[in-house]
């Protein structure tokens, strides 16, 4: 079977840590909850994402050298 998050084409997923979180949602001045979410079952996050998570994904990007996002780990 084929591990899709070993893909070249699949960016960088990680749990980000509650005070790097903390900071994040400050910045934004959001809640948890008002993140995009991401299913549990996504091939593409790390094997110790729980739902209520949040996951940091850094992309290149075209205009910058990298994008980052977060999505929140749902059922």
């Amino acid at each position: 079977m084929v591990d899709v998050s070993q893909h070249n084409l699949v960016p960088e997923h990680r749990v980000i840590e509650e005070d790097a979180l903390e900071a994040v949602l400050a910045e934004y001045d959001i809640d948890r909850t008002d993140l995009p979410k991401i299913k549990r079952t996504d091939p593409a996050l790390p094997d110790d994402a729980d739902v209520g998570d949040v996951i940091e994904i850094t992309r290149d990007s075209r205009t910058t050298d990298s994008a980052t996002v977060y999505r929140l780990v749902i059922e």
